[in-house]
């Protein structure tokens, strides 16, 4: 297990009693670096959208445990948010909830040129990920292929 790995499954147990003691949901905890900072975000929603003040009761909960446990060797800043519009589909409830909606995913690498795709999210299982696209085809792609899988939406 990497490091990053290892922070965000301790921060994961550590905000699960948190999100589950205010009726939230955990999309997702993410340690991540950019632009010469580490991250720390997690990722909530619940019923009819998550608001500041949610995010602020949690952000204050878990900065306190995360005090307590101290097992981060990095400085990081702390961010809880909404996984807004854009979310990625990660885990099986991501997945259940957007069963025969439109998604869109990117490869890391393309098939025949091409590395985006769209289409109605028909079947997933720990190793595969099935749209049916325009034509009416059905398309498979290995998770281990997928850079990202989102909802489509329309602005």
């Amino acid at each position: 297990m990497s490091k990053r790995e290892e922070y965000e499954s301790k921060t994961e147990a550590l905000v699960t009693p948190i999100i589950e003691a205010n009726n939230y949901e955990l999309v997702d905890v993410e340690y991540v670096k950019e632009a010469g900072n580490w991250y720390l975000r997690v990722y909530v929603d619940k019923e009819g959208g998550i608001t500041v003040d949610d995010c602020e009761v949690v952000s204050r909960a878990l900065s306190d445990k995360l005090d307590e446990k101290d097992f981060i060797d990095e400085a990081y800043i702390l961010e809880v948010s909404s996984p807004g519009l854009g979310r990625p589909l990660k885990k099986d409830k991501d997945f259940d909830r957007s069963m025969g909606k439109e998604v869109e995913l990117k490869l890391y690498r393309a098939i025949d040129k091409q590395k985006d795709f769209s289409g109605i999210l028909k079947a997933y299982d720990k190793d595969t990920i099935s749209i049916e696209i325009d034509d009416g085809k059905e398309l498979s792609f290995d998770r281990a292929d997928i850079a990202i899988i989102r909802l489509a939406f329309d602005f």
